[in-house]
């Protein structure tokens, strides 16, 4: 048959084209990490509509982020080039839920055209009824909200849940903010889900006509759905059954959002006739990294027996080096990052720096800015971008160059000093006619005649302030320049302008953000044994470099969450020690199995983003403010042994190099380090790097 072959000419492995044909009832594919789920669901769909004759209108196809939709969406039209596929549906959950209730919102009470809440209008409605400013408990209020509502719990079941006085108050208000949505002819995210449940389960009529609409439904990433979205799933499929289901038990990392395994056990339950198939061969990923990704998982407890393999060979030795604090370890990984580019000519987004949590990405910005690599940020805000940052940035950039303009406006306003945005458009009007900056119209005589003494006096303080810590930065270095730092963030009286503005929460991250970022630029004025105003231009010129220029050519820093379902040539896994991966809280005594199972299960996230190499580091020592508190490397690096390679050359940390002595070990690699095929190429020794 001329269709059938068409499927079949693919290249699928026999598990694969299994998955695709079979037709039998619920389908459940357990699709390890690189085993090409993706195209097992639009081969599906190809094979849905050409050989078993579903129409296109009456397939869906459900995921979680609308990039994901998209690239489904394109891979089914290059595979079906000749066939009207506009009906058929490929969209997010909470798409179809909104397609639905446009549809069916008027059983509900709803209006056709009801609004949908965006994150922050929650926020309002919950801290109005709440009656508190407290920023984090109106988060947690509404967080809890939105566990509750993907668990299908009802305000007066939280009601009844509650033990004490604290989820009493919790409950109360999500029953008063049910109560004041739906009197806005509103829903909000959880909703867009939760209401199309409530509507399918209660009228018999809507459940079977959309269940007549769509007659076959595949879900994508089935690990991470909540108890809401496997409630959608079963409603919409009803007594037919006819769904294939993809997922990876090991990689369920979302249960802090509501996700659960559970729904993994029930499929077996509540569909006796499952048919589980298994996806083990993985196209990505060299055998040493699948064996070190296998061993870790092997820790977990197993809903389904997986194991990884891959044809793709050996592949170079996973290296584990141990560094005595995060900033040798961020120096260590560019330094080799650069090296291995070099030798084997590849291109900068071929690399992926990869880390548990936000905060780790800083000290590798600022490494990376010095060194003038491009990269771009996954999963979290560039260190450089935050607010307080720039604050700061905005006086070095005046001190720098007193024609900066956007410097000069940002600096003169935060904190405010008594400038507001009458002088400041007097000022731009005269600094416009003079065709001079800001900064230098501000002492001009003719603006003086046409400001008045309370406008002038403001601006003179402050172009005074810049000067005198202009003149002086010129002049001091070293532990010099580090007082004359903390004597400007005194002066400007920043802190207390934090705390004036943010709740104190917010506060101390931010301060927290600011004293990281003045601790490093006193390291190098130290180091480097510069004068301060030198040290602050190179500051200024890392911070204005553009992170966007070239980013289909740089290096991509990553959260673990975020970088699910990518991958990359060459991985740096860092910070893999006791406390960050296992993340645990410093006040922690007794460890949650469940919580440890899901951390384990983040590593072999990490572990299996790799292609051709992995390098894995962990400090020894991290600061934590100003003092430095020793680290233990993580449980989970032990549990890979098996997988890695073991040198006691690699159990030695690394050392600090100078500038020089960098130079020359690179150097010295790159004539040590001959051309290799790119599936196996050379490894290099760490050397002390």
């Amino acid at each position: 048959m001329v269709i059938a072959h068409t499927i079949k000419t693919a290249q699928l492995n026999p598990q694969q084209q299994s998955a695709v044909e079979y037709m039998g009832g619920p389908c459940l594919v357990l699709a390890g990490a690189g085993s090409g789920k993706t195209g097992v669901i639009t081969r599906k769909i190809a094979h849905l509509i050409q050989v078993c004759g579903y129409e296109p209108r009456h397939i869906m196809a459900m995921t979680f982020t609308n990039k994901a939709a998209k690239e489904m969406a394109e891979r089914v039209g290059k595979l079906l080039p000749n066939m009207p596929t506009k009906d058929l549906s490929i969209s997010t959950f909470h798409s179809f839920g909104v397609r639905f209730l446009r549809a069916e919102g008027k059983h509900l009470g709803l209006k056709e055209k009801f609004s949908i809440l965006d994150s922050d209008d929650c926020f309002g409605i919950i801290q109005e009824l709440s009656a508190t400013t407290d920023k984090g408990l109106i988060r947690a209020m509404q967080s809890q909200i939105s566990l509750w509502k993907n668990k299908e719990i009802s305000p007066e079941q939280a009601l009844g849940l509650a033990t004490n006085p604290n989820e009493l108050q919790f409950a109360r208000v999500y029953s008063s903010y049910n109560a004041t949505i739906a009197a806005y002819q509103a829903v909000d995210f959880d909703d867009l889900i939760r209401l199309p449940v409530k509507l399918l389960r209660e009228d018999a009529q809507v459940r079977e006509r959309w269940q007549n609409k769509i007659r076959y439904i595949l879900v994508d990433e089935y690990q991470d759905t909540n108890t809401v979205q496997y409630e959608l799933l079963k409603l919409l499929t009803g007594a037919r059954a006819m769904f294939t289901a993809v997922g990876d038990d090991d990689q369920a990392i979302y249960a802090w959002r509501g996700a659960t395994l559970d729904n993994l056990k029930l499929l077996k339950t509540d569909f006796p006739l499952l048919k589980v198939i298994t996806l083990e061969q993985n196209y990505r990923s060299t055998e040493r990294i699948l064996n070190a990704a296998n061993a870790v998982i092997a820790h977990n407890p197993k809903l389904f027996e997986k194991k990884l393999w891959s044809e793709y060979g050996e592949g170079e030795p996973i290296r584990v080096v141990p560094m005595e604090n995060e900033e040798l370890e961020a120096q260590h990984v560019l330094m080799r990052l650069q090296a291995h580019k070099i030798s084997h000519n590849t291109r900068f987004s071929d690399y992926a720096i990869l880390y548990r949590g936000n905060h780790q990405a800083r000290i590798f910005e600022q490494f990376l800015r010095k060194e003038r690599i491009p990269y771009v940020m996954s999963g979290g805000q560039s260190f450089f971008d935050r607010a307080e940052i720039r604050d700061i940035m905005a006086y070095f950039r005046l001190m720098n160059n007193v024609k900066d303009d956007p410097a000069f406006i940002r600096a003169v306003t935060t904190p405010k000093r008594g400038v507001g945005a009458a002088t400041l458009e007097l000022l731009g009007h005269y600094a416009g006619e003079r065709n001079t900056s800001l900064f230098e119209a501000s002492f001009e005589m003719g603006f003086v005649q046409r400001a008045s003494p309370r406008q002038i006096e403001p601006l003179n303080q402050f172009g005074e302030l810049i000067n005198e810590f202009e003149e002086r930065a010129a002049k001091v270095q070293g532990e010099e320049a580090g007082a004359l730092l903390d004597e400007l963030l005194k002066t400007i009286a920043y802190e207390r302008y934090l705390y004036d503005h943010f709740d104190e929460r917010q506060a101390q991250n931010k301060w927290s953000n600011v004293q990281d970022f003045l601790g490093w630029v006193k390291r190098r004025a130290l180091e480097d044994d510069l004068p301060l105003s030198v040290v602050i231009q190179s500051m200024v010129i890392m911070s204005m470099m553009d992170k966007g220029e070239g980013e289909d050519n740089a290096v991509r820093l990553s959260t673990l969450h975020a970088a699910k379902g990518l991958e990359y040539p060459h991985v740096f896994l860092v910070g893999v020690e006791e406390g960050l991966l296992p993340h645990m809280l410093r006040d922690e005594l007794l460890e949650d199995p469940l919580r440890i199972e899901e951390e384990r299960r983040l590593m072999y996230v990490g572990i299996t983003r790799a292609r051709l190499s992995l390098h894995i580091t962990w400090c020894q020592k991290r600061r934590r403010g100003r003092d430095f508190e020793n680290r233990q490397v993580s449980r989970f690096i032990k549990e890979m042994q098996q997988g890695i390679a073991h040198d006691k050359h690699h159990d030695k940390p690394a050392v600090q190099l100078t500038p020089q002595q960098r130079i020359a070990l690179l150097k010295a690699r790159l004539s040590k380090s001959p051309e290799k095929d790119e599936r196996q190429p050379e490894i290099f020794k760490d050397e002390g790097l």
